[in-house]
């Protein structure tokens, strides 16, 4: 008797903690993403994390004088999107800076952006578009003019960036930073000159001339970084994400994350960022590692921010280097053998499937030596991987990063590649059946669009930005599938998957409320997705009407 008594005592004091949650969500469709995707009506949390899942009428006596219920109204919930390749930190940095071409549908409208900026920022500010435009988003379907970049806003410098490969200023923006001739520009660099020969305003280049000129441009000050990451964050959230892996870099030195320390140190994060480091000196990228590192162990952090390793320019050498030598070879690899040693990820960006080997034979000699199985290693972009790398990678225990990049550069990629190499690009189905960890992602937001969206309806209709169909069937992943890669899928690459990425007892509570039902809306329509409601941890993060 007493044992039964001290039993219900105890199960009378659990009981109100258990009832009364933090918050449920009611009356909506929640797709769980869990094994068998498995939909629900509601879900309760309870500070951080999920502590139930089911019927309305079941959540609802989980409620307390406290809970808050909030009425999804058969709204679509999904777990919070994860970005397994944003360069998010760099993007930051001058968000609350940068004029933003992202997804304007005419080239008359981001000229109208400079313009408008031009109005509201301080008197003779850089207006700096710094990339995440094509040129097939426009209507023009072409590049702005040195004139209409002057017209634009005569009286500020102003610097257009397209990709890595190309730039145009005004006559401001040249002489802020005293470029009066071809000499004047960085290494790699040069004028781009019309059929005449005639310059035309613009600078070309290779990438490292490119990242050269951009270095010259003015950074924000710490306190514009500061609101500028913040920002950003908010920006994602919007689009109904959560988290991302930011692989490092171009432009960005050790320096550079102090903004996002002190957003992370004064509790103000809105999305949780696992980071890599690069080496940022060729030739001495080794000894930037050793000294970046000394005390920072592998998945050092909290859930919040925390240090994912290296990459994804592990040496300047190796960097897009098709046939790399027994020297550059050599020198990768040690840093590859030191940091397996020290039990750290390592993502490598690699493009073309031709020249891979020269990568997978360094990873699989290594692995002889120093076991990486285990790692979580991956490769970014390859979107023409051959089955047998993708084997190779699933022996080696490796995930693949994959971009939305031929939504904005697909029609070049066939002509380089042919139609039936397109059809096929990227094989997610393929790596899918011999299980390889996928993760989706943009590469934003000098190369491509942040918005997970436009990248989630890419891989569903396989059209370019420019309208173009690309992919075959054999090679297009279901929805599920889909929201897989940018959910549980990222979350494998910094060692989250048990933690988040999908919607399940015990998890934390990531989520997002859709303005549209991605399981059904008609695939052209996946772009304009919206996020009405984003929770991170539990605590809402973004809201728009009716929440």
């Amino acid at each position: 008797m007493r044992r039964l008594i001290i039993a219900i005592a105890v199960l009378l004091t659990a009981m109100p903690a258990w009832a009364q949650v933090d918050l449920i969500l009611v009356n909506g469709k929640i797709a769980t993403v869990d094994d068998r995707f498995s939909i629900q009506e509601a879900i309760a949390i309870q500070e951080s994390k999920i502590v139930s899942l089911g019927k309305t009428a079941d959540i609802r006596k989980l409620a307390g004088p406290k809970t808050r219920v909030i009425d999804l109204q058969g709204r679509t919930v999904v777990p919070g999107l994860i970005d397994s390749h944003l360069h998010g930190i760099r993007a930051g940095l001058s968000f609350s800076t940068e004029v933003n071409w992202i997804g304007t549908p005419s080239l008359d409208e981001a000229l109208g952006r400079i313009t408008q900026a031009s109005r509201t920022m301080k008197p003779g500010a850089w207006l700096i578009v710094a990339g995440g435009w094509n040129v097939q988003q426009f209507k023009e379907q072409r590049r702005p003019t040195r004139a209409e970049v002057d017209a634009a806003a005569p009286n500020n410098p102003v610097y257009v960036q397209l990709g890595y490969g190309w730039a145009v200023m005004n006559a401001a923006g040249f002489k802020a930073l005293n470029i009066s001739s071809e000499t004047d520009l960085p290494a790699g660099a040069r004028f781009e000159r019309d059929a005449e020969g005639k310059p035309t305003g613009a600078v070309t280049g290779a990438q490292n001339g490119i990242v050269a000129l951009f270095d010259r441009l003015p950074k924000p000050s710490p306190d514009d970084e500061f609101e500028g990451m913040k920002k950003f964050f908010h920006e994602l959230n919007r689009l109904g994400m959560t988290g991302f892996v930011d692989p490092g870099g171009n432009n960005l030195f050790p320096g550079d994350y102090d903004a996002l320390f002190k957003v992370w140190r004064e509790g103000q994060m809105s999305v949780r960022v696992a980071f890599s480091l690069n080496g940022q000196t060729p030739g001495h990228e080794f000894e930037e590692y050793q000294n970046l590192t000394r005390m920072l162990p592998m998945g050092f952090g909290d859930n919040w921010l925390k240090f994912n390793g290296i990459g994804e320019r592990i040496t300047w050498a190796m960097n897009n280097n098709d046939n790399p030598g027994a020297a550059d070879k050599a020198k990768y690899d040690e840093i590859a053998k030191w940091a397996a040693e020290r039990g750290m990820a390592l993502t490598m960006h690699w493009s073309r499937d031709a020249s891979v080997d020269h990568l997978l034979s360094l990873f699989e000699s290594l692995n002889k030596e120093v076991p990486i199985k285990d790692l979580r290693w991956s490769i970014a972009h390859l979107n023409d991987a051959s089955e047998k790398s993708l084997q190779r990678m699933k022996a080696l225990g490796m995930g693949w990063t994959v971009q939305d990049a031929m939504y904005f550069d697909g029609e070049n990629f066939q002509r380089q590649n042919g139609t039936e190499a397109a059809r096929r690009a990227p094989p997610v189905n393929t790596a899918k059946r011999i299980g390889v960890p996928v993760g989706a992602g943009t590469d934003a937001h000098r190369v491509a669009s942040y918005n997970p969206f436009t990248a989630l309806q890419w891989f569903l209709d396989g059209k370019t930005v420019g309208g173009v169909a690309l992919r075959g069937a054999e090679e297009t992943p279901t929805r599920a599938d889909a929201l897989r890669f940018y959910t549980i899928g990222s979350a494998w690459f910094s060692r989250d998957e048990k933690n988040r990425g999908s919607l399940e007892p015990g998890k934390l509570a990531d989520l997002s409320v859709l303005s549209k039902d991605y399981l059904t809306v008609p695939v052209e329509q996946i772009g304009t997705i919206e996020s009405l409601l984003t929770i991170v941890g539990g605590k809402i993060v973004y809201a728009a009407p009716p929440f």
